[in-house]
């Protein structure tokens, strides 16, 4: 199986970017990398209007004034923003005939051979693909977008791996075949449901890159309070040598005072009283400095750790009711004279439904313990020949 959540990719932004601005009778010229985009005064669109250029691939010389078009820059996010505010949820099905079969990763990493595969549906689904806004931010450093992709079944809830990068290759503008569509028959509660269940199934998904970003946010915070750890030590010693320096003042006023004529004795008891008070002042700031340290700079740190915070919001963008084809899957498999036949649940742009377990071991097989034989059974790479 796929992970959950599909990010979205290059191909996939190139290709919805252009379609969308075509629609609205935008000119759209492709030279390479680099396209230049005019968006007339007169379209109804949120869009800013007049010339750009858009570049998708940053290497290389380029032109200074090109926007970047990739699926977290800001010319994606105002088109995708467009177009959902046109048209936030949309319908579209897809058949046998629409896509083709999608062989799983445990038979694609096999040394096995697929001799021949046939796909029987017997009921149709509905099922329902969320594009999803991801931003983490970390307000002292950075912003990061990230466009993820996810199906749900609508009856079973169930996440469909491949339906959503299915339904992102099938819109392409150089597909032959169109997709036939329709009203949307998903009531606003259901859909708000589903929406919700998947953003859940997301956030688990996302996670791990999630916590690189908090985790590369606590280093900085951690390399800012050491930083200003290794300030305050040395204003301590600062404060140190000034509180010595202070004292030897004081001492030589003494001796000064002792052994001076009377307007000369008024004068150093002025300044020895100056003296002690900048002795008091420094002492008091030193002691402060060192019960801090001793607690570890709390306010300090609250401080730190609250700008380096991490903040994650997830914004459903797009919504499309899918509807697909279930039913069942025989693979005929080939493997040194060996040939025997292997019927798996199926769903058409989802791929199969279930993984078969080795008949060795009971593993599920995937993609790290493949099929690896058929000659005793079903067995993975740990049992197989």
């Amino acid at each position: 199986m796929t992970d959950a959540a599909v990010p979205v990719t290059q191909s996939a932004v190139e290709n919805f970017t252009e379609r969308y601005l075509r629609s609205l009778d935008c000119r759209v010229d492709k030279e390479g990398n680099e396209w230049r985009v005019r968006i007339p005064e007169d379209t109804e669109t949120d869009l800013p209007k007049g010339d750009h250029v858009l570049l998708c691939d940053s290497s290389g010389d380029t032109d200074e004034t090109a926007e970047p078009l990739h699926p977290e820059s800001s010319f994606f996010q105002a088109v995708l923003d467009d177009a959902s505010d046109r048209a936030p949820i949309g319908k579209v099905t897809i058949d046998a005939t629409d896509a083709d079969i999608i062989i799983p990763d445990w038979l694609q990493e096999s040394s096995v051979s697929v001799a021949d595969i046939e796909f029987t549906p017997y009921y149709d689904r509905t099922a329902l693909v969320v594009l999803f806004r991801v931003s983490i931010e970390t307000v002292s450093k950075y912003q990061q977008e990230l466009l993820r992709g996810i199906g749900i079944d609508v009856r079973s809830g169930e996440i469909l791996p491949n339906i959503d990068r299915t339904l992102m290759d099938l819109t392409r503008l150089d597909h032959t075949t169109a997709l036939s569509s329709g009203p949307v028959e998903l009531s606003q509660e259901q859909i708000e449901s589903l929406i919700d269940t998947s953003r859940e199934r997301l956030v688990s998904a996302v996670r791990p890159e999630i916590d690189e970003i908090h985790q590369e946010a606590s280093r900085a915070a951690d390399a800012e309070l050491e930083e200003y750890r290794q300030l305050q030590q040395q204003r301590e010693e600062e404060l140190e040598s000034e509180l010595a320096r202070l004292r030897t003042r004081i001492e030589e006023l003494n001796d000064t005072i002792d052994g001076a004529d009377q307007s000369k004795r008024v004068e150093s008891l002025k300044e020895r009283r100056e003296y002690k008070t900048k002795l008091e002042e420094t002492e008091a700031d030193l002691t402060e400095l060192r019960r801090r340290r001793k607690n570890g700079y709390p306010d300090r740190q609250r401080e730190i750790r609250e700008r380096h915070g991490v903040e994650v919001v997830i914004t459903p963008v797009t919504a499309t009711e899918v509807k697909y084809e279930r039913g069942d899957v025989v693979f005929q498999l080939d493997c040194s004279g060996a040939r025997t036949t292997l019927t798996l649940g199926y769903g058409s742009g989802v791929g199969v439904t279930e993984d078969p377990s080795c008949e060795s071991c009971g593993r599920s097989l995937s993609a790290k313990a493949p099929l690896a034989s058929i000659i005793n059974g079903i067995q993975c790479t740990d049992c197989g020949c």
